[in-house]
């Protein structure tokens, strides 16, 4: 069926229409976080592997679940549609999850399941992304505040999430046996994605004139099959890959040989007006690998340094508030991203109004400044400790708020990046793009969290202690050195940005 705009009715509004897509991408984030909060606890104390293994498989499942939109960008670009392929995505996330639930501990189940998950996150990543990107296309002040409130649908989903998912989990533990809590969790996400398509099916006609051209087409069922056949065959290879350590390595390094030949490929072959534009992302693409190394600290290190070294009671001025879960800890990045995002949404538009708006460079050498205070508060740790092992939980509440501040400024303008640099006809592929170089960072930072693995015949906190501080503190220095790295290809940013814009208004578009 076409889904072209009928000129009789008048358009949906932008802000309606972004609406659909913050609440569909909050459900999505919903079913993510909640597994992410539990995966490598689950790997750790339910399968038992030890620190090493949990880091490397999630690494590299995210490396995976990143990887993939690449080919989602062009599915929804050229094939299917961006809006169909973002629907087809949620449903396969939605069965993944449901097959997280499944009451089985075989860990090829587990693999298959993250398989499934990736497939998934491929078809819906970039294409929603995309679908901002179209929505307020051609202004850059609007771009960049919507895609700071699009962030902070990540972080409404992940934080209820995060927090929800660790109690049922011990909830259902305590009261039917310790077997199906970890997989009556993950249900809960493979549930939020159906809320996500129902909300959307509800919301749908402020979508009808946003999309590409394989949206404006009747859907071709042949198309359909093929991507499900090649969907089938990308999920079998993911789970291999997910079982072996050497294939996962060659898999990574390889997607980030591609990453670079892509770049040099467009940057060789475009259009010389708009060369500069992809060279100011390439730099900022190179920039947000070392962010997400960082990033991956939480769902692995942090996590177990929360399960080990953290009192998990939440004090303030002597008065016990509540007890945490371990695995919630990771609900405070969220946290702070819903609280800090709407005033950093204004800024960025006030400074806009006036001309003075810092640009994305800018803000990036910032983000790694704040990122390094997050780690250097963790690194202090070891200060607070009480003579059990113990840190406060302030240690982790005030280092998740500086990190979260530096994620902000990173991460949460990297989409926005792709939105103001690329050419429009290329958007939803170099949307996949910049999540290959996401998960590239994501295995690095598997790596770097086995630094601080824990032997499993350790288990005083004094001892791991030092451990977990010792890599902490050595993150926060690789952040100062990143902002050092950022603030030496300022002059080169300006340059870049003031060609690109330059060539945009001499072709009357405007970051296009």
């Amino acid at each position: 069926m076409a889904t072209t705009l009928d000129p009789s009715l008048p358009a949906p509004s932008q802000t309606r229409s972004f609406v659909t897509i913050f609440l569909i991408e909050m459900w999505e984030r919903f079913g993510f976080y909640g597994m992410q909060a539990l995966i490598v606890l689950y790997m750790v104390q339910r399968l038992g592997f030890d620190d090493t293994r949990a880091n490397l498989v999630w690494g590299a499942a995210t490396a995976l679940i990143y990887v993939a939109p690449a080919i989602g960008g062009w599915v929804g670009d050229k094939v299917l549609g961006t809006r169909r392929t973002m629907l087809l995505g949620a449903i396969v996330l939605g069965l993944g999850y449901a097959l997280m639930g499944m009451p089985t501990d075989n860990t090829w189940a587990l693999f298959g399941a993250l398989s499934v998950i990736t497939v998934g996150n491929g078809l819906f990543k970039p294409n929603s992304g995309n679908l901002v990107r179209k929505i307020y296309e051609g202004d850059d002040s609007k771009i960049d505040s919507a895609f700071t409130i699009y962030y902070m649908a990540v972080n409404i989903g992940s934080t209820f999430s995060m927090l929800l998912t660790p109690w049922i989990k011990d909830y259902v533990d305590r009261h039917y046996g310790n077997h199906f809590g970890w997989h009556a969790a993950f249900l809960v996400c493979a549930f939020g994605l159906v809320i996500g398509l129902a909300n959307y099916g509800l919301m749908r006609s402020t979508m009808r004139h946003i999309g590409s051209q394989p949206d404006e087409r009747p859907l071709h069922l042949g198309h359909l099959l093929l991507v499900l056949l090649a969907g089938a065959l990308l999920a079998v290879g993911a789970a291999v890959v997910l079982n072996y350590e050497t294939l996962a390595e060659i898999f990574v390094y390889g997607a980030g040989v591609v990453l670079l030949g892509i770049f040099a490929h467009l940057i060789r072959s475009s259009d010389r007006s708009e060369r500069s534009g992809l060279i100011a992302a390439l730099v900022l693409v190179v920039q947000t690998i070392f962010f997400f190394i960082f990033y991956q600290q939480m769902s692995s290190s942090l996590t177990l340094f929360a399960l080990r070294n953290v009192d998990w009671n939440q004090n303030l001025f002597g008065w016990h508030l509540f007890t945490w879960n371990p695995a919630q800890y990771q609900a405070l990045n969220p946290l702070w991203i819903f609280v800090l995002s709407p005033p950093l949404a204004w800024i960025y538009t006030s400074a806009g109004k006036r001309g003075k708006d810092l640009s994305i460079a800018a803000k990036f050498v910032l983000g790694f400044v704040m990122v390094a205070l997050g780690f250097f508060i963790y690194g202090a740790a070891g200060h607070y400790a009480g003579v059990d092992g113990k840190t406060s939980s302030w240690v982790m509440i005030w280092g998740y708020g500086f990190y979260s501040l530096g994620e902000l400024l990173v991460s949460g303008l990297g989409l926005a990046m792709i939105a103001r640099y690329v050419p429009a006809r290329m958007g939803g592929f170099m949307m996949g793009a910049y999540f290959v170089a996401v998960g590239i960072s994501m295995y690095l930072g598997g790596v770097v969290a086995n630094f601080a693995s824990v032997p499993r015949n350790l288990v005083d906190p004094l001892k791991t202690l030092p451990v977990y501080t010792a890599l902490f503190n050595k993150l926060g220095w690789a952040a100062l050195v990143c902002t050092l790295i950022a603030l030496a290809v300022l002059p080169l940013m300006r340059r870049l940005s003031a060609t690109h814009n330059s060539h945009a208004t001499q072709n009357g578009t405007s970051g296009h």
